[in-house]
Order: C-alpha cells, then structure tokens, then sequence
C-alpha cells in the first residue's frame, strides 16, 4: 500500500473510532506509519486529509449499495440483500456515526460528502421502489420517497440501537421490521 493509501485508510479507521477530533495528526502518523514530512507532502492539513478520507468512505458505501440496488431480482429483493449485507453493526456506519460528529458537521466542506451520500442513498433507494411500484411488484399507492426516507432512517436507527444494546440484535430486528413493511407493500 502506498503512503498515500495507508494515510487515506488510517485516516478512515480513525474517524470511524475516535471522531474528527480524536483524529489526530499524530495519531495518523502512529497508525499509518507514515512521518509529518512525508503525511504534510500529500495533505495540506489534518481537514485535508479527513476530506479524502471521507471521501473514500462514501464511495465505498455507494459502490457497496450499488452492487445490490443494480443486481438482478425485484425491488424488495434487491433491498433486502442490500440491508442484509454483511456489515460492522457494532461499529456503526462510518459515513453516519459522522453526522454525530459536531466538528464534522460544522465545516461545510467535511458535512459535504455525507450529505450527498444520504442524498444519493435516498434517491437510489426511491429509485428502486418506484421501479417496483411501476412493474407491479408493489400496490400503486406505495410513495418510493416517503419509503426511502423510512429505509434510511430505520438502517441508521438500527445502528444506533445496536451499539447502545452492545448487541448485533437491536439491527437486524429493525431490518426485520422495515422488510415486514414493505412485504405488506407488495402486490399480490
């Protein structure tokens, strides 16, 4: 892995655990094994290199949301595999355990990339939903935005859950319960 990559995903892992502020130069360098000089030749500064790091976080969740939203299968197939894919819940999701983050969501351009990946997730996942609603698979009156909103809120809910229970549990019943949902939803 080059420098770069290992200040990039040092950076990440970092975020994920300790906050914007936990995040430290120092503690960048110590987990990168990287020296200031060569970590300041890439990044102007610590929100310079969060930035990528960010970044490479949300492209990450999209490429993941993407390869079960485009997968072959209908709508309700497609979601379930994307909220039954294999994920850290204890962790919680990198891209949302940030907008908890004050200093995060206080800097316009670190808020950015977590905005519009909520903002893509949403409309991909209305996207899916009125692709069933318009081939039969869901009843007419299903509404795909007030559905998506619901997916999003329920997942992240189911984050939260979890890690205030100490458990994988309190997620995977909230995954449950949105798919009831949207089973109750479905043409028959």
């Amino acid at each position: 892995m080059s420098t770069l990559e290992r200040l990039i995903e040092s950076t990440r892992e970092l975020l994920w655990e300790r906050g914007y502020v936990g995040t430290s130069p120092k503690a960048i360098q110590q987990r990168s094994g990287v020296g200031q000089g060569s970590m300041y030749h890439h990044f102007g500064g610590k929100s310079d290199l969060a930035l990528a790091a960010i970044g490479r976080s949300a492209e990450e969740m999209r490429a993941e949301a993407e390869a079960r939203f485009a997968a072959p299968g209908t709508a309700v197939e497609r979601i379930t595999a994307y909220l039954r894919r294999e994920r850290d819940v204890l962790r919680g999701c990198p891209i949302g355990r940030l907008t908890q983050d004050p200093d995060v969501m206080a800097d316009p351009a670190l808020r950015r990339p977590v905005e519009e990946t909520f903002a893509w997730l949403h409309g991909r996942l209305a996207g899916v939903l009125a692709e069933g609603r318009d081939r039969g698979e869901f009843d007419a009156g299903l509404d795909p935005l007030a559905t998506a909103s619901a997916v999003v809120a329920v997942l992240q809910g189911g984050y939260v859950l979890a890690r205030a229970a100490g458990s994988a549990e309190p997620f995977a019943q909230a995954v449950d319960g949105v798919l009831g949902l949207l089973a109750a939803r479905i043409r028959t």
